[in-house]
Protein backbone atom coordinates (compact mmCIF):
# COMPACT_ATOMS: atom_id res chain seq x y z
CA UNK A 1 0.00 0.00 0.00
CA UNK A 2 1.37 3.47 -1.22
CA UNK A 3 1.60 6.36 1.17
CA UNK A 4 -1.80 8.11 -0.24
CA UNK A 5 -3.81 5.58 0.43
CA UNK A 6 -1.80 4.32 4.00
CA UNK A 7 -3.13 8.18 4.84
CA UNK A 8 -6.33 8.26 3.48
CA UNK A 9 -6.84 5.13 5.68
CA UNK A 10 -5.90 6.44 8.60
CA UNK A 11 -8.44 9.88 7.97
CA UNK A 12 -11.31 7.64 6.96
CA UNK A 13 -10.99 5.40 10.02
CA UNK A 14 -11.33 9.17 11.52
CA UNK A 15 -14.49 9.66 10.03
CA UNK A 16 -15.69 5.71 11.25
CA UNK A 17 -15.59 5.33 7.31
CA UNK A 18 -15.20 1.41 7.09
CA UNK A 19 -14.18 -0.44 4.11
CA UNK A 20 -11.36 -0.97 1.90
CA UNK A 21 -9.85 2.00 -0.25
CA UNK A 22 -9.37 1.22 -4.04
CA UNK A 23 -8.20 3.79 -4.98
CA UNK A 24 -6.86 7.47 -4.10
CA UNK A 25 -6.09 9.94 -6.66
CA UNK A 26 -4.91 13.47 -6.19
CA UNK A 27 -7.69 16.16 -7.65
CA UNK A 28 -5.12 19.41 -8.64
CA UNK A 29 -7.45 22.18 -9.02
CA UNK A 30 -7.48 24.56 -6.88
CA UNK A 31 -4.29 27.12 -5.39
CA UNK A 32 -5.10 26.58 -1.49
CA UNK A 33 -5.50 22.83 -0.09
CA UNK A 34 -4.93 19.34 -0.82
CA UNK A 35 -7.73 17.52 -2.48
CA UNK A 36 -8.28 13.70 -2.90
CA UNK A 37 -11.03 11.67 -5.23
CA UNK A 38 -10.92 8.37 -3.04
CA UNK A 39 -13.31 5.40 -3.85
CA UNK A 40 -14.16 2.59 -1.37
CA UNK A 41 -15.97 -0.66 -1.51
CA UNK A 42 -18.92 -0.60 1.35
CA UNK A 43 -21.04 -3.60 1.80
CA UNK A 44 -20.17 -4.25 -2.06
CA UNK A 45 -20.60 -1.13 -3.56
CA UNK A 46 -17.95 1.18 -5.00
CA UNK A 47 -18.33 4.79 -3.48
CA UNK A 48 -16.64 7.68 -3.96
CA UNK A 49 -15.82 10.66 -1.75
CA UNK A 50 -13.90 13.89 -1.23
CA UNK A 51 -11.29 13.60 1.07
CA UNK A 52 -9.65 17.18 1.73
CA UNK A 53 -6.84 18.93 3.97
CA UNK A 54 -7.26 22.31 4.84
CA UNK A 55 -4.58 24.41 4.13
CA UNK A 56 -4.02 26.27 7.81
CA UNK A 57 -1.55 28.93 6.92
CA UNK A 58 -4.45 30.42 4.64
CA UNK A 59 -7.53 29.49 6.64
CA UNK A 60 -5.94 30.18 10.38
CA UNK A 61 -9.68 29.40 11.99
CA UNK A 62 -10.76 25.99 9.96
CA UNK A 63 -12.82 25.12 12.93
CA UNK A 64 -14.83 28.23 11.71
CA UNK A 65 -14.82 27.58 8.40
CA UNK A 66 -16.46 24.15 9.14
CA UNK A 67 -19.00 25.72 11.37
CA UNK A 68 -19.96 28.54 8.78
CA UNK A 69 -20.40 25.52 6.36
CA UNK A 70 -22.39 23.31 8.48
CA UNK A 71 -25.03 26.11 9.08
CA UNK A 72 -24.89 26.67 5.25
CA UNK A 73 -25.58 23.67 3.69
CA UNK A 74 -27.98 22.46 6.63
CA UNK A 75 -30.19 25.72 5.01
CA UNK A 76 -29.90 24.41 1.48
CA UNK A 77 -30.51 20.77 2.56
CA UNK A 78 -33.89 22.12 4.12
CA UNK A 79 -34.65 24.40 1.27
CA UNK A 80 -34.48 21.79 -1.12
CA UNK A 81 -36.16 19.38 0.87
CA UNK A 82 -39.13 22.15 0.93
CA UNK A 83 -39.17 22.56 -2.93
CA UNK A 84 -38.45 18.96 -3.51
CA UNK A 85 -35.73 19.15 -5.43
CA UNK A 86 -32.87 16.71 -6.08
CA UNK A 87 -30.43 16.35 -2.73
CA UNK A 88 -27.49 16.63 -5.36
CA UNK A 89 -27.73 19.98 -5.67
CA UNK A 90 -26.37 20.43 -2.08
CA UNK A 91 -23.16 19.46 -0.32
CA UNK A 92 -23.24 16.95 2.41
CA UNK A 93 -20.16 15.93 4.68
CA UNK A 94 -19.31 12.96 6.65
CA UNK A 95 -19.29 13.18 10.38
CA UNK A 96 -16.76 11.81 13.19
CA UNK A 97 -18.27 9.55 16.22
CA UNK A 98 -17.86 12.99 18.20
CA UNK A 99 -20.44 14.51 15.92
CA UNK A 100 -18.14 16.99 13.84
CA UNK A 101 -17.90 17.88 10.24
CA UNK A 102 -13.66 17.49 10.37
CA UNK A 103 -10.99 15.60 12.63
CA UNK A 104 -7.70 17.53 13.55
CA UNK A 105 -4.67 15.36 14.37
CA UNK A 106 -1.01 14.88 13.45
CA UNK A 107 -2.02 14.18 9.69
CA UNK A 108 -3.67 17.63 9.57
CA UNK A 109 -7.19 19.15 9.65
CA UNK A 110 -9.02 16.75 7.18
CA UNK A 111 -13.02 16.89 6.00
CA UNK A 112 -14.84 14.29 4.08
CA UNK A 113 -17.69 15.02 1.70
CA UNK A 114 -19.73 13.06 -0.56
CA UNK A 115 -18.96 12.79 -4.04
CA UNK A 116 -21.86 13.70 -6.09
CA UNK A 117 -22.77 11.46 -8.84
CA UNK A 118 -22.38 11.06 -12.61
CA UNK A 119 -20.62 15.17 -11.99
CA UNK A 120 -17.58 16.34 -13.36
CA UNK A 121 -16.08 19.77 -13.14
CA UNK A 122 -14.79 22.24 -16.10
CA UNK A 123 -11.75 24.22 -15.17
CA UNK A 124 -12.13 26.36 -18.99
CA UNK A 125 -15.08 26.74 -21.31
CA UNK A 126 -15.51 29.01 -23.98
CA UNK A 127 -18.59 27.50 -24.75
CA UNK A 128 -21.47 30.25 -23.64
CA UNK A 129 -23.93 27.85 -22.70
CA UNK A 130 -21.44 26.36 -19.67
CA UNK A 131 -21.08 29.87 -18.74
CA UNK A 132 -24.99 30.22 -18.19
CA UNK A 133 -25.76 27.35 -16.80
CA UNK A 134 -22.66 28.30 -13.92
CA UNK A 135 -24.58 31.60 -13.56
CA UNK A 136 -27.61 29.66 -12.60
CA UNK A 137 -25.97 27.58 -10.14
CA UNK A 138 -24.38 30.21 -8.57
CA UNK A 139 -27.40 32.55 -8.34
CA UNK A 140 -29.31 29.68 -7.37
CA UNK A 141 -27.03 29.85 -4.31
CA UNK A 142 -27.23 32.90 -3.79
CA UNK A 143 -30.81 32.96 -4.13
CA UNK A 144 -30.96 29.63 -1.39
CA UNK A 145 -28.79 31.45 0.91
CA UNK A 146 -30.93 35.13 -0.06
CA UNK A 147 -33.44 34.63 3.74
CA UNK A 148 -30.24 33.48 5.69
CA UNK A 149 -28.82 35.80 8.41
CA UNK A 150 -25.57 36.50 7.13
CA UNK A 151 -24.52 38.24 10.61
CA UNK A 152 -24.63 34.40 12.05
CA UNK A 153 -21.32 33.80 10.35
CA UNK A 154 -17.68 33.74 11.33
CA UNK A 155 -15.79 36.06 8.89
CA UNK A 156 -13.22 33.35 8.76
CA UNK A 157 -10.69 35.61 6.49
CA UNK A 158 -11.01 39.22 8.17
CA UNK A 159 -11.62 42.03 5.04
CA UNK A 160 -11.35 38.90 2.31
CA UNK A 161 -13.10 40.80 -0.95
CA UNK A 162 -12.05 44.79 1.25
CA UNK A 163 -10.88 45.68 -1.74
CA UNK A 164 -9.76 49.18 -0.22
CA UNK A 165 -7.74 47.51 2.81
CA UNK A 166 -6.14 44.72 0.55
CA UNK A 167 -4.37 47.59 -1.67
CA UNK A 168 -3.30 49.27 1.39
CA UNK A 169 -1.97 46.46 2.68
CA UNK A 170 -0.05 46.00 -1.01
CA UNK A 171 1.27 49.62 -0.43
CA UNK A 172 3.12 48.85 3.38
CA UNK A 173 4.60 45.35 1.73
CA UNK A 174 6.10 47.69 -1.12
CA UNK A 175 7.37 50.22 1.56
CA UNK A 176 8.94 47.11 3.75
CA UNK A 177 9.80 44.94 0.55
CA UNK A 178 10.77 42.21 3.04
CA UNK A 179 12.22 40.30 -0.12
CA UNK A 180 13.43 42.98 -2.45
CA UNK A 181 11.39 42.40 -5.46
CA UNK A 182 9.39 45.68 -5.78
CA UNK A 183 11.87 47.39 -7.97
CA UNK A 184 11.17 44.93 -10.39
CA UNK A 185 7.21 45.78 -10.96
CA UNK A 186 7.14 50.23 -10.75
CA UNK A 187 4.96 49.81 -13.60
CA UNK A 188 2.07 47.44 -12.20
CA UNK A 189 2.06 49.43 -9.06
CA UNK A 190 1.72 52.93 -11.02
CA UNK A 191 -1.04 51.23 -12.80
CA UNK A 192 -2.88 50.01 -9.73
CA UNK A 193 -2.31 53.30 -8.18
CA UNK A 194 -4.21 55.29 -11.15
CA UNK A 195 -6.98 51.97 -11.31
CA UNK A 196 -7.86 52.15 -7.51
CA UNK A 197 -10.29 55.07 -7.12
CA UNK A 198 -12.76 52.94 -9.51
CA UNK A 199 -11.96 49.55 -7.29
CA UNK A 200 -12.74 50.76 -4.44
CA UNK A 201 -16.56 52.46 -5.39
CA UNK A 202 -18.11 49.65 -3.87
CA UNK A 203 -15.99 50.00 -0.69
CA UNK A 204 -17.66 53.55 -0.99
CA UNK A 205 -21.36 52.36 -1.39
CA UNK A 206 -21.03 50.01 1.57
CA UNK A 207 -20.02 52.99 3.26
CA UNK A 208 -22.64 55.32 2.39
CA UNK A 209 -24.99 52.01 3.08
CA UNK A 210 -25.85 51.78 -0.19
CA UNK A 211 -24.69 47.69 -0.70
CA UNK A 212 -25.37 46.02 2.21
CA UNK A 213 -23.59 42.42 2.90
CA UNK A 214 -25.53 38.58 2.63
CA UNK A 215 -24.40 35.28 2.29
CA UNK A 216 -21.61 34.67 -0.73
CA UNK A 217 -19.88 32.26 -2.06
CA UNK A 218 -16.56 34.76 -2.40
CA UNK A 219 -15.08 31.90 -4.81
CA UNK A 220 -17.28 31.46 -8.05
CA UNK A 221 -14.87 29.89 -10.23
CA UNK A 222 -16.28 27.91 -12.65
CA UNK A 223 -14.36 24.86 -11.62
CA UNK A 224 -16.55 25.33 -8.22
CA UNK A 225 -19.61 23.58 -9.89
CA UNK A 226 -20.81 20.77 -10.55
CA UNK A 227 -21.75 19.83 -14.13
CA UNK A 228 -24.13 16.47 -14.93
CA UNK A 229 -21.37 14.32 -16.81
CA UNK A 230 -24.32 13.49 -19.84
CA UNK A 231 -26.33 17.01 -19.69
CA UNK A 232 -23.68 19.35 -18.87
CA UNK A 233 -26.41 20.98 -16.62
CA UNK A 234 -24.96 22.63 -13.47
CA UNK A 235 -25.75 20.52 -10.62
CA UNK A 236 -24.27 22.25 -7.47
CA UNK A 237 -21.43 24.88 -6.01
CA UNK A 238 -18.75 23.07 -4.48
CA UNK A 239 -15.87 24.45 -2.13
CA UNK A 240 -17.29 26.43 0.98
CA UNK A 241 -14.21 27.47 2.30
CA UNK A 242 -14.98 31.23 1.47
CA UNK A 243 -18.46 31.44 2.51
CA UNK A 244 -18.87 34.49 4.61
CA UNK A 245 -21.02 37.79 4.21
CA UNK A 246 -20.00 39.33 1.18
CA UNK A 247 -21.53 41.51 -1.40
CA UNK A 248 -22.96 39.91 -4.93
CA UNK A 249 -21.11 41.98 -6.92
CA UNK A 250 -17.81 40.17 -5.71
CA UNK A 251 -19.44 36.87 -6.33
CA UNK A 252 -20.60 37.85 -10.29
CA UNK A 253 -17.30 39.60 -10.56
CA UNK A 254 -15.10 37.06 -9.58
CA UNK A 255 -16.83 34.45 -11.90
CA UNK A 256 -17.09 36.74 -14.77
CA UNK A 257 -12.78 37.17 -14.05
CA UNK A 258 -12.35 33.56 -14.31
CA UNK A 259 -14.96 32.43 -16.74
CA UNK A 260 -15.08 35.37 -19.19
CA UNK A 261 -11.17 35.68 -19.87
CA UNK A 262 -9.97 34.75 -23.15
CA UNK A 263 -6.99 33.40 -21.14
CA UNK A 264 -6.03 31.44 -18.39
CA UNK A 265 -5.38 33.62 -15.47
CA UNK A 266 -1.76 32.53 -15.58
CA UNK A 267 -1.14 33.74 -19.18
CA UNK A 268 2.21 35.47 -19.63
CA UNK A 269 1.76 36.33 -23.50
CA UNK A 270 -0.98 39.55 -22.48
CA UNK A 271 -1.97 39.99 -26.38
CA UNK A 272 -4.05 36.91 -25.44
CA UNK A 273 -6.14 38.36 -22.70
CA UNK A 274 -8.80 40.02 -22.41
CA UNK A 275 -12.88 40.20 -21.38
CA UNK A 276 -15.40 37.82 -23.90
CA UNK A 277 -18.78 40.04 -24.11
CA UNK A 278 -20.31 36.51 -25.20
CA UNK A 279 -19.18 34.82 -22.64
CA UNK A 280 -20.29 37.90 -20.07
CA UNK A 281 -23.79 38.36 -21.38
CA UNK A 282 -24.07 33.92 -21.10
CA UNK A 283 -23.03 33.86 -17.45
CA UNK A 284 -25.19 37.66 -16.97
CA UNK A 285 -28.01 36.00 -18.28
CA UNK A 286 -27.98 32.56 -16.03
CA UNK A 287 -26.90 34.57 -12.80
CA UNK A 288 -29.70 37.21 -12.89
CA UNK A 289 -32.19 35.32 -14.34
CA UNK A 290 -31.75 33.53 -10.74
CA UNK A 291 -31.29 36.64 -8.78
CA UNK A 292 -33.21 39.62 -10.22
CA UNK A 293 -36.02 39.78 -7.58
CA UNK A 294 -34.10 39.14 -5.19
CA UNK A 295 -31.54 41.53 -5.36
CA UNK A 296 -31.78 45.44 -5.38
CA UNK A 297 -31.52 47.72 -7.71
CA UNK A 298 -28.17 49.03 -6.49
CA UNK A 299 -27.06 45.42 -6.32
CA UNK A 300 -28.03 45.18 -9.98
CA UNK A 301 -26.18 47.87 -11.27
CA UNK A 302 -22.77 47.59 -9.56
CA UNK A 303 -22.29 43.67 -10.92
CA UNK A 304 -20.08 44.96 -13.97
CA UNK A 305 -18.23 47.30 -11.64
CA UNK A 306 -17.72 44.00 -9.14
CA UNK A 307 -16.10 42.32 -12.42
CA UNK A 308 -13.28 44.71 -12.49
CA UNK A 309 -13.42 45.76 -8.87
CA UNK A 310 -12.64 41.60 -8.22
CA UNK A 311 -9.88 41.66 -11.15
CA UNK A 312 -7.74 44.38 -9.63
CA UNK A 313 -8.25 42.80 -6.38
CA UNK A 314 -6.43 39.67 -7.81
CA UNK A 315 -3.67 41.68 -9.28
CA UNK A 316 -3.11 43.35 -5.63
CA UNK A 317 -3.35 39.86 -4.20
CA UNK A 318 -0.99 37.72 -6.69
CA UNK A 319 1.97 41.13 -6.92
CA UNK A 320 1.25 41.69 -2.98
CA UNK A 321 1.91 37.26 -2.54
CA UNK A 322 5.29 37.81 -4.60
CA UNK A 323 6.46 40.65 -2.94
CA UNK A 324 6.11 39.08 0.34
CA UNK A 325 8.13 35.10 -0.77
CA UNK A 326 4.94 33.37 -2.56
CA UNK A 327 3.36 31.98 0.78
CA UNK A 328 -0.38 32.34 -0.20
CA UNK A 329 -1.01 31.02 -4.06
CA UNK A 330 0.92 27.57 -4.87
CA UNK A 331 3.26 28.32 -7.61
CA UNK A 332 4.33 25.93 -10.31
CA UNK A 333 7.57 28.41 -10.92
CA UNK A 334 9.73 31.16 -9.18
CA UNK A 335 7.74 34.67 -10.67
CA UNK A 336 4.45 32.60 -11.38
CA UNK A 337 2.43 35.32 -8.77
CA UNK A 338 4.12 38.06 -11.20
CA UNK A 339 2.93 36.50 -14.28
CA UNK A 340 -0.42 35.47 -12.92
CA UNK A 341 -0.41 39.94 -11.77
CA UNK A 342 0.53 40.86 -14.84
CA UNK A 343 -2.09 38.80 -16.75
CA UNK A 344 -5.25 39.82 -14.68
CA UNK A 345 -3.76 43.56 -15.19
CA UNK A 346 -3.95 43.18 -18.65
CA UNK A 347 -7.56 41.95 -17.98
CA UNK A 348 -8.92 44.13 -16.05
CA UNK A 349 -7.92 47.21 -18.17
CA UNK A 350 -9.94 45.14 -21.05
CA UNK A 351 -12.64 45.59 -18.07
CA UNK A 352 -12.34 49.03 -17.63
CA UNK A 353 -13.07 50.18 -21.48
CA UNK A 354 -15.72 47.49 -21.89
CA UNK A 355 -17.42 49.10 -18.17
CA UNK A 356 -20.33 50.59 -20.17
CA UNK A 357 -20.99 48.03 -22.46
CA UNK A 358 -21.18 45.59 -20.05
CA UNK A 359 -23.55 47.79 -17.82
CA UNK A 360 -25.73 48.11 -20.51
CA UNK A 361 -26.05 44.24 -20.73
CA UNK A 362 -27.04 43.70 -17.37
CA UNK A 363 -29.84 46.24 -17.36
CA UNK A 364 -31.14 44.59 -20.55
CA UNK A 365 -30.98 41.13 -18.66
CA UNK A 366 -32.45 42.77 -15.60
CA UNK A 367 -35.00 45.31 -17.24
CA UNK A 368 -34.11 48.57 -16.33
CA UNK A 369 -32.79 51.54 -17.90
CA UNK A 370 -29.18 52.19 -18.08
Amino acid sequence: MNDILILMRRIADAFSLEGEILEAKVISNGHINNTYAVTLRLDGEDRSFVFQRINVFVFKKPRLIMENIELVTRHVEEKLALLGRSRDEGMHFLYTPQGENYCENEDGFWRISEYVPDSVTVNFSEDPNVLRSAGRAFGRFQTMLSDFDATKLHETIPHFHDTRSRIAQLWQNVKEDPCKRASEVTHELERIRALSPTAVRLNELVDRGELTYRVTHNDTKINNVLFDAITGEAKTVIDLDTVMPGLVAHDFGDAIRFGASTAAEDEPDLSKVSLDMDRFRAYAEGFIGEVRSSLTRCELETLALGAFTMTLELVVRFLDDYLTGDQYFKTAYPGHNLVRARCQLALAEDMLKKLDAMNRIVSEIAGFAC
